[in-house]
């Protein structure tokens, strides 16, 4: 019992922030991709922007290799 409460606790921290980066990444792209076609030289600070929410997917892998370990 005390595996599958393990397995499940995981997985919800690697669903959940996966989750949250996608709909942090939608609109952040959305938002990015407007403020490139007004202004070219915006490009380089809007990938990293874009890129910034990817180490939330990071930490939940973290947190899942700890609740499993």
């Amino acid at each position: 019992m005390e595996m599958d409460l393990k397995t499940l606790a995981a997985a919800l921290a690697i669903g959940l922030t996966a989750f949250a980066t996608a709909w942090a990444q939608g609109k952040i792209g959305s938002a990015a991709v407007g403020a490139i076609v007004e202004k070219k030289e915006l490009l380089g600070p809007m990938i990293v922007l874009v890129a910034i929410p990817e180490t939330i997917v990071i930490l939940g892998f973290v947190i899942a290799y700890l609740i499993i370990k």
